[in-house]
């Protein structure tokens, strides 16, 4: 595999929180370049890193969610997910989360992928795990934002769902593919 020389990190001169909240946070920079130049006003979004399940069932059944995404002004299926808490490894908020939004409980989870979603302006971070063998043991536990209902799909369903822009989150999109990559789904 390639190796690559680190890149020297931008120096930050002036940094101002424009926006701090919970979930959402947006402070205005000025940075300088390793080249000298200077951006006057850079934007980053500082948000909470989140967590994925790619799940399967024994009989290879994929569970996702179907919810309304604001954001994007309509419906999305989705692999379970949430935010990681201030003190939650990455491994247990996706049990979590898995547990609350769809009821289904895996014995194992393997780390897929972690990875920066949008890493030009966002500092949040997502990481994705692959379960198998999971089983349905109670029912949702949804926070008082969330509705959404649980999605039993094949393999070649979920594939077919990305062909024809049913799963949109990209993020989603990739941890899927990297999953049928590696044989996971196969």
């Amino acid at each position: 595999m390639r190796h690559f020389e680190p890149l020297a990190p931008w120096e930050i001169i002036t940094d101002t929180a424009l926006i701090s909240e919970r979930w959402l946070e947006v402070r205005q920079q000025r940075v300088r370049l390793a080249n000298g130049n200077e951006i006057e006003q850079f934007h980053l979004i500082n948000g909470p890193h989140w967590t994925a399940v790619l799940c399967l069932t024994p009989d290879r059944q994929v569970v996702l969610v179907r919810q309304y995404r604001h954001g994007f002004g309509g419906a999305s299926l989705e692999l379970p997910a949430g935010v990681i808490e201030p003190s939650e490894a990455p491994i247990d908020a996706a049990r979590r989360e898995l547990l609350e939004e769809s009821g289904f409980e895996a014995a194992s989870l393997e780390l897929l992928l972690s990875t920066a979603p949008e890493p030009s302006r966002s500092s949040t971070r997502a990481h994705f795990f692959f379960a198998r063998d999971a089983r349905p043991v109670k029912a949702q536990q949804l926070d008082s934002c969330e509705d959404m209902e649980v999605v039993l799909v094949t393999v070649t369903e979920l594939l077919e769902l990305i062909d024809h822009g049913h799963i949109l989150h990209a993020a989603h999109i990739a941890a899927i593919l990297l999953a049928w990559r590696r044989g996971l789904l196969g």
